[in-house]
């Protein structure tokens, strides 16, 4: 068992932080020592790094909560999955995907001296969604 603070760093957290998911739900009251001080086990500290971890990837709270009571229930059906986002959400790590792999060649063609000044910056033409040319002989880079 761990206290707050202890608790907290290892989930890569503020105490706030922690504070706020348990008010939210996300993560259940800790239990407490008879002097009152909380305490967390291994397992809801892995449950913090989630949380973290998932809004990182750009999942909103609320994303996580469901993911979070779908697991703690068994995963629901096909037809209910979609009721709650999973098909719209992978469209939007695709794109996401594709975004990434963008910005990517454009750093890798930077980085290989492949840069025509005459184009302006490949990086941003990348994150203004211009596409852009490989480097030669480096196809491979996506």
């Amino acid at each position: 068992m761990m206290t707050i603070t202890a608790a907290a760093r290892a989930a890569g957290l503020k105490v706030s932080t922690l504070r706020f998911y348990e008010r939210q739900g996300l993560v259940p009251a800790a239990a407490r020592t008879g002097a009152g001080y909380r305490q967390y086990s291994s397992e809801e500290v892995r449950r913090l790094r989630f949380i973290r971890r998932a809004q990182e990837l750009g999942f909103s709270l609320e994303e996580v909560g469901r993911f979070l009571h779908l697991s703690a229930r068994g995963l629901p059906p096909p037809n209910e999955l979609t009721q709650l986002g999973i098909e719209a959400k992978l469209g939007e790590l695709d794109q996401r995907i594709e975004d990434l792999q963008r910005v990517r060649l454009a750093l890798a063609s930077v980085l290989a001296g492949a840069v025509d000044e005459r184009l302006g910056c490949p990086i941003i033409g990348a994150l203004a969604d211009c596409p852009v040319a490989a480097p030669a002989g480096r196809e491979d880079i996506g």
